[in-house]
């Protein structure tokens, strides 16, 4: 793998990105990697490595670039009070306008199978890539455990769940039976907007897990069960929307 810091201009504002090269040659699909809302920590670059290492094109951007883009906030009280401030200057127009200007990166460079763009979310990511599915360009979006889909964003916008009737591609949705932030209603919610709307959508429930469980698993991918299945069902669902 290859890795290296990127910016993408998005209308006048410098957003920088970690970039993830796989081994292989030639184009590959690639997956824009969304943050939790600590900022675009050590993990968040596990994530991008980890795809990286499984064929694909990663890309983590900062949807912070505008207000905090050095963030980078421990898994405390404390950090996930700054993280909240963070993401609460973030809105419905300026998530989609990040994703869009990094759809359009990666469409143009040519390590990547373009129109092959797939996104992978964390809790505020989580619900950020909810949203990306509404864009053009994109063959799948994944979102583990977003906080914010049947719940107002951190902005006081509305959930991204009422945007349901404009997802143009397929979704996977990944939670942990023990969240302690996402109810079994707000996931029965989901499940029953998207059916309603006749989407396209996997949902996946670990009963035993809580909030976050995906989250240092380079660790446990070898030991936990729900985490190494976790992994197994988001390799499959790419490959069946992305190659």
């Amino acid at each position: 793998m290859k890795s290296q810091s990127v910016s993408i201009d998005v209308s006048g504002s410098a957003m920088p990105c970690y970039l993830v090269l796989p081994d292989e040659d030639g184009a590959r699909p690639a997956v824009i990697v969304l943050q939790e809302i600590f900022g675009v920590n050590t993990e968040v670059r596990r994530i991008a490595d980890l795809l990286a290492s499984s064929g694909y094109v990663a890309l983590a951007i900062n949807y912070y670039h505008r207000t905090d883009p050095d963030l980078n906030e421990p898994y405390t009280p404390a950090g996930l009070q700054k993280g909240f401030a963070a993401a609460g200057k973030v809105t419905r127009a300026t998530m989609r306008a990040d994703l869009l200007a990094a759809i359009d990166y990666l469409n143009t460079q040519d390590y990547v199978k373009s129109g092959h763009l797939g996104t992978w979310g964390f809790c505020f990511g989580g619900t950020v890539a909810f949203e990306s599915a509404t864009l053009p360009g994109l063959s799948a979006a994944i979102c583990f455990y977003g906080g914010h889909i049947a719940a107002p964003l951190p902005s006081g916008e509305p959930e991204v769940l009422a945007d349901v009737s404009e997802l143009r591609c397929p979704l996977l949705l990944v939670f942990g039976g023990q969240d302690d932030f996402i109810t079994p209603a707000m996931v029965g919610r989901i499940e029953t907007a998207l059916t309603d709307a006749h989407k396209g959508f996997e949902i996946k429930v670990y009963p035993e897990q809580g909030h976050a469980f995906f989250r240092n698993s380079s660790t446990v991918l070898d030991s936990n069960q729900d985490v190494a299945d976790a992994w197994n069902v988001v390799q499959a669902f790419l490959k069946d929307h992305m190659t």
